[in-house]
């Protein structure tokens, strides 16, 4: 396979990204729980990657902030994809290591994600961390996994997993400030 190089995401990929999950996961990714908890936010600061292979968006993989669990915050990975045409070469686990590396380094304790057990356990996910966590959403409870960055980061961890990270620019809430509804009638009358 010919150089693949693995950087950080760029806005210019946006298009390129999105065609690549359909191309991997088809419409049905937007119904996931997962990205229940990504839609409308920012992935954690530092944590998007792409793999570019001759030019073109050939990877991704991308982290984002949550609690699990009471006030005890993780990453929840995905989703990662490879394009296809170079599937089996390497290039999603060298992302994996590339994501987990940076998050370590970065400080970050834990990862959460839902995907395939035999493939994650190689990076050393397992579904014993996420025994007393749940999704908000339905999923599928052998497929719910975590990892310890910092020694005992999930241990114990019970709850719902929520999302915690920062909102992209047009989809942040609008603030209300008392009851704007009432401002409105009082503009009628």
């Amino acid at each position: 396979m010919a150089l693949v190089q693995i950087r950080h995401e760029r806005p210019g990929d946006s298009a390129a990204r999105e065609h690549l999950l359909d191309l991997c996961f088809g419409d049905a990714r937007r119904l996931k729980t997962s990205e229940r908890l990504r839609e409308g936010r920012l992935p954690a600061e530092g944590l998007a990657f792409t793999a570019e292979h001759r030019g073109c968006v050939a990877g991704t993989i991308r982290l984002w902030h949550v609690e699990a669990g009471l006030r005890r915050p993780a990453l929840l990975l995905g989703p990662l994809a490879v394009d296809p045409e170079i599937q089996g070469l390497g290039l999603g686990a060298g992302l994996m290591r590339h994501a987990l590396a940076r998050a370590g380094a970065l400080a970050h304790g834990a990862v959460l994600l839902v995907g395939d057990a035999p493939y994650y356990a190689r990076f050393g996910f397992t579904p014993s961390l996420t025994a007393g966590l749940a999704m908000p959403g339905p999923f599928e409870r052998e497929r719910f996994l975590g990892l310890n960055l910092r020694p005992g980061a999930l241990d114990g961890a019970r709850g719902i997993v929520r999302a915690t990270g920062a909102w992209g620019e047009a989809d942040a809430p609008i603030p209300v400030f008392g009851d704007a509804g009432a401002a409105s009638r009082r503009r009628v009358a």
